[in-house]
């Protein structure tokens, strides 16, 4: 049902107790900032902007390789909030070297199972905004492509 990679990160996080997921989000938090742009990179895509739903600036950077398969890579503005940081990270690293069409397919209903149902609700826009903003990018990618293929008929 989910992705490979993104199915053991879940894995992990159901096997923790509550004290555990919180320790291990945090440390997933602190390697958030490991999941910005490098000197160097090219990208498809990019999104950098501040939304309503988010205390900072967030960049939203995407590469698709010939094989159609993506790479994210986010910046985060210095306000934005911890599980915030700790969704990128765990994003970043379980929807890589999927395809557009994979990432758009990603239901939403795994965040509960890292984050815990408390947190869900207590910060219900936070802990979906980095997903949101990654299915919005692919999608972008996905209408470009869509319209250039049709412009070569």
């Amino acid at each position: 049902m989910y992705p490979e990679k993104l199915n053991q990160i879940i894995d992990l996080f159901e096997s923790l107790p509550d004290a555990e997921k919180r320790e291990l989000l945090i440390s997933y938090a602190s390697a958030a900032m490991k999941q910005g742009p490098r000197d160097g990179d090219a990208f498809d895509l990019e999104d950098e902007r501040k939304d309503e739903e988010c205390t900072d600036t967030v960049g939203v950077f995407l590469q698709v390789s010939p094989q159609r398969a993506c790479a994210f890579r986010i910046k985060l503005g210095p306000q934005v909030q911890t599980l915030t940081k700790a969704m990128t990270a765990i994003l970043c690293k379980g929807l890589e070297g999927l395809s557009p069409e994979q990432i758009m397919e990603v239901p939403a209903d795994f965040v509960p199972k890292i984050v815990g149902a408390d947190l869900v609700r207590q910060r219900s826009q936070t802990v979906y905004y980095i997903l949101t903003r990654m299915k919005g990018i692919a999608r972008v990618w996905l209408n470009r492509e869509r319209a250039s293929a049709q412009l070569s008929l």
